[in-house]
């Protein structure tokens, strides 16, 4: 594996941890407001969820 495929596979593990990350943070949030995590997931997937 090339050095140039090494750091594609470490960027994209990194972006799916962020990604991971931020799911289980906003599903937290939407529990706590008591919205469903499905309806703050979709929401969020579609670009709606604006602050």
């Amino acid at each position: 594996m090339s050095t140039q495929d090494q750091a594609r596979a470490l960027m994209v593990r990194h972006q799916h941890m962020v990604k991971n990350r931020e799911q289980c943070l906003l599903s937290r949030a939407a529990a706590a407001v008591g919205m469903t995590a499905e309806s703050a997931l979709l929401n969020d997937a579609q670009g709606k969820n604006s602050l």
